[in-house]
């Protein structure tokens, strides 16, 4: 089973972009050396928190300070772009690095309706994702001569494309595509036992896998304590908290008790959409990684650890790339 990391360039409090881009570097170099499969980052928009907006700028910045970790995408939203674009980006980036570039599709829009009208896209280009999917396939694939438009770069790229979700629609059109499939379990876990069944019962093999091929995102913190772990998990607590509040913002220091900076009300909330977790001691997560692997039976691990202190977060992957190793 491969492991992976999910990374958004996060800004900590006291800090900003430009370091954080340097940090998801630096993460992305350690991490090849410990043995990650995957290095990916995440379009979000309008979020001062978040560093990775241009999605395929900061692929391209990270892939060029790496030499063997695949790179790539976890996922690009596709309704807030052409299909022909992404395919120019990604062939390009492809072009670039040879084969060590993913693309991930995500449906959702990746920011409010504000958003979308600065980008210049409506919230009904949702409804095309499907055709806009198949659409991107095409560039990606081999010359087919007398088309009127084409990729260049991104033809015969063949650039690995996954579908993102944490709903049974992204689950479906995985399954119908014969593509692999990741699910947002860190942050939305409602439907991911049914999600997962759905993509594995209706998979169809296809040019584009022969088998299905699932991904498990679940936050993992490692310390050398218990409670020490926790302590570091408050940050993502917090921050996931003011997002849900409607008052998104850079990633806080951790706090001793939690309910000095949650509201009572709302940490239920928090605690249920983070619940895909491993959290503690070496020996902690591992059992909780065990319990996880041997309910979802993934293919792959990828692992999301938002950690204010960066030699913290650098351990954290380092042990739990260990665990893992043990498991292989």
């Amino acid at each position: 089973m491969q492991f992976s990391i999910l990374d958004l360039a996060v800004v900590a409090e006291g800090s900003d972009a430009r370091q954080a881009i340097a940090n998801a570097v630096a993460l992305a170099r350690a991490a090849e050396g410990w043995g990650y499969h995957r290095f990916w980052l995440a379009e979000h928009h309008n979020m001062p928190g978040i560093a990775s907006a241009a999605t395929s700028v900061l692929i391209n910045h990270v892939a060029a300070n790496t030499q063997t970790i695949r790179v790539g995408a976890g996922g690009v939203m596709l309704p807030n772009h052409a299909p022909l674009a992404i395919a120019e980006q990604f062939g390009t980036l492809a072009t670039i690095h040879g084969d060590r570039i993913d693309l991930g599709l995500g449906r959702a829009p990746g920011g409010d309706g504000a958003v979308m009208h600065a980008l210049r896209r409506g919230m009904g280009r949702n409804d095309d994702f499907p055709n806009d999917v198949v659409e991107l396939l095409r560039y990606f694939g081999p010359e087919q001569p007398g088309v009127p438009v084409a990729a260049h770069p991104g033809q015969n790229t063949h650039v690995p494309v996954w579908i993102l979700g944490s709903s049974l629609y992204g689950a479906s059109l995985a399954a119908a595509l014969g593509l692999p499939y990741a699910f947002a379990s860190h942050f939305a876990p409602d439907a991911l036992d049914q999600a997962v069944q759905t993509y594995r019962e209706r998979f169809q093999a296809t040019e584009f896998g022969e088998k299905p091929r699932f991904m498990l995102a679940v936050n993992v913190i490692v310390a050398d304590t218990d409670d020490e772990a926790r302590r570091l998990r408050t940050s993502q607590q917090i921050s996931f908290a003011r997002l849900r509040l409607g008052s998104p913002g850079l990633l806080p220091p951790p706090v001793d008790d939690i309910l000095d900076a949650v509201p009572v009300r709302i940490l239920p909330t928090v605690e249920h959409a983070l619940s895909v977790s491993a959290v503690g001691a070496p020996a902690t997560v591992a059992t909780e990684l065990d319990r996880l692997i041997e309910r979802y039976r993934p293919d792959e691990l990828i692992l999301v650890g938002n950690i204010y202190d960066q030699q913290a977060r650098h351990r954290s992957f380092e042990m739990a790339a260990r665990i893992l190793q043990a498991r292989a």
